[in-house]
């Protein structure tokens, strides 16, 4: 399950993945908005949530440039929010930093590669190894705050 999440400015694209990755068989629990105007944090913590909470896997969040729901979702403890707009750093995201949240813009991107990022970002894995010890570190940092 992939919680997935928008502002007003990313309802269309929203509705674009859910369309076609479930097509490919992924589920994904809708956190708003339907296009009312909303406060951007807001459905960031509602995905951030779920995906802390471990009722979904990995969340998508969406806003204008994915810049404010990058900042927003990387306050919660144990969230690794990324900015992905081209998918080398989608992949490596993932595989060298277990980003657990993909944030993108609605105005940034178009909605088939935002849809091409979104499927290389739930279906690429963590590498570990070496990479397990800089999360680590990243997360003594986390508690230390």
């Amino acid at each position: 399950m992939i919680a997935i999440g928008c502002d007003h400015a990313g309802v269309e694209m929203k509705k674009a993945i859910i369309e076609e990755l479930s097509a490919k068989g992924f589920e994904f629990r809708d956190m708003g908005t339907d296009g009312e105007p909303c406060d951007y944090p807001v459905i960031a913590e509602k995905v951030c949530k779920e995906v802390l909470d471990g009722n979904c896997e990995k969340g998508i969040l969406i806003c204008g440039t994915g810049i404010g729901m990058s900042i927003a979702a990387n306050k919660f403890k144990g969230i690794r929010a990324a900015l992905c707009s081209d998918s080398f750093s989608t992949r490596f995201t993932r595989l060298h930093n277990n980003a657990n949240v993909m944030c993108m813009g609605a105005r940034t991107l178009g909605q088939g590669l935002a849809c091409e990022l979104a499927e290389i970002f739930l279906t690429t894995g963590f590498e570990g190894g070496r990479h397990q010890r800089r999360i680590d570190l990243i997360t003594e940092i986390e508690n230390k705050n």
